[in-house]
């Protein structure tokens, strides 16, 4: 046993018997997430960082286990000298020398992808097994280290995005990949309606792509606002991962400009760690809403204050700045076309959105959610309030 698990067991244990609320959080680097963000959460923290360390890793098998607070830095340090990642990117968002770094465990609590998502599945796709502790203080394991190990429910999996509230995952086994041999990004000056037509003819093909993203510019590089969204100028990028024979065919098939390694590395971490220009800005009055679509969905009709949207995932990933007046016409937009919206960072001016963290749930769905969190944490303690904000 690590010698800070019976701490974690003991803490949850007073806290289920006092009834008293907890706030699990690892390095804090998703602290902002949502309309309030942690802070605004009641209840004593509970820190994973102490249950930190890699438990095992073979690379011959593409597993490791790992503590759920270890540093995510450390962990892909660890399988890129392997030459061996985890090829969903998972985000940091660690402020530049705050000290602050991601951790294993709030990688899946929080359940985020990078730019590969939409080519190699998510977080939860990798989760081979966990160990948590429930609001009991009760220790429960699920799943394995090998891929056939589910008979039942994938509680493992049901874990990603639950952002803690079903229990503190004190251990994690995941499933890892050997890095592309070979790698290659285009890019493409055209309107966002002509991005989503490409990538959709593309998609249908026999070629390498891993990643694509459209970011809306005037042709002087800059911002582009919200006009005509049918023809809003922009950059559509797309990179090609695989053999290196089928990266260079899809090269000389696709066109296009073909980035440097080093701007192409820069472009898909500011996607991943949301650093790009586009992000930075962002009003203080504006929230960054994420808009979770089917890829063939259209341009969307965005409210007049909102801002032209970036593009991810083939299109089927589209984040948006707009105020939180705003809310309910985003919620429609996105609900035409079988899609949600959800308030991904809160605007810096402060304010409060009656439409919540994530949009208007179904009945069914909340009860069933409801039924869940009460057999795992049947006190309610584990970050009451983090997934409560809806309308």
């Amino acid at each position: 046993m690590h010698p800070a698990l019976q701490q974690t067991i003991d803490q949850v244990r007073a806290a289920a018997a006092a009834r008293t609320p907890l706030r699990l959080r690892g390095g804090g680097t998703k602290d902002f997430h949502g309309l309030a963000g942690l802070g605004s959460l009641r209840g004593a923290v509970l820190d994973t960082r102490a249950l930190a360390g890699i438990v095992s890793y073979e690379p011959s098998e593409l597993v490791v286990t790992a503590w759920a607070g270890t540093p995510l830095a450390q962990l892909e340090a660890a399988l890129a000298e392997r030459r061996q990642c985890l090829p969903f990117e998972p985000p940091h968002f660690a402020a530049p020398g705050s000290g602050a770094g991601a951790t294993v465990g709030g990688m899946v609590a929080a359940g985020l992808s990078g730019p590969a998502r939409v080519s190699v599945g998510a977080v939860r796709d990798y989760v081979l097994g966990l160990h948590l502790v429930n609001g009991r203080g009760e220790v429960l394991c699920f799943g394995g280290q090998v891929m056939k190990n589910v008979a039942g429910y994938d509680v493992s999996r049901l874990m990603a995005g639950a952002w803690g509230t079903l229990g503190v995952i004190t251990q994690l086994s995941l499933k890892v990949l050997p890095v592309a041999p070979a790698e290659a990004t285009l890019r493409f000056a055209c309107t966002q309606a002509e991005a989503l037509q490409r990538v959709l003819d593309w998609a249908r093909q026999p070629l390498p792509l891993n990643a694509s993203s459209w970011v809306p510019v005037d042709h002087a590089g800059g911002d582009a606002g919200n006009g005509d969204m049918q023809r809003q100028p922009g950059c559509l990028h797309v990179r090609l991962r695989g053999a290196a024979a089928a990266v260079e065919e899809a090269c000389r098939a696709l066109g296009g400009e073909r980035l440097d390694a080093q701007e192409a590395a820069a472009h898909w971490q500011g996607c991943r760690e949301q650093t790009l220009p586009w992000f930075a800005a962002r009003a203080p009055t504006h929230a960054l809403w994420r808009l979770s679509l089917p890829a063939t969905a259209p341009v969307l009709a965005l409210p007049a204050a909102a801002s032209a949207p970036l593009l991810e995932w083939h299109g089927a990933l589209r984040w948006v700045q707009a105020p939180l007046a705003d809310a309910a016409v985003l919620v429609e937009a996105a609900r035409a076309v079988g899609a949600s919206a959800s308030i991904f960072r809160a605007p810096s001016a402060g304010g409060y959105c009656h439409q919540g963290l994530f949009g208007v749930q179904s009945p069914a769905l909340q009860k069933i959610q409801a039924r869940v969190r009460a057999a795992f944490d049947p006190a309610g303690i584990f970050n009451p309030g983090r997934m409560d904000l809806h309308g």
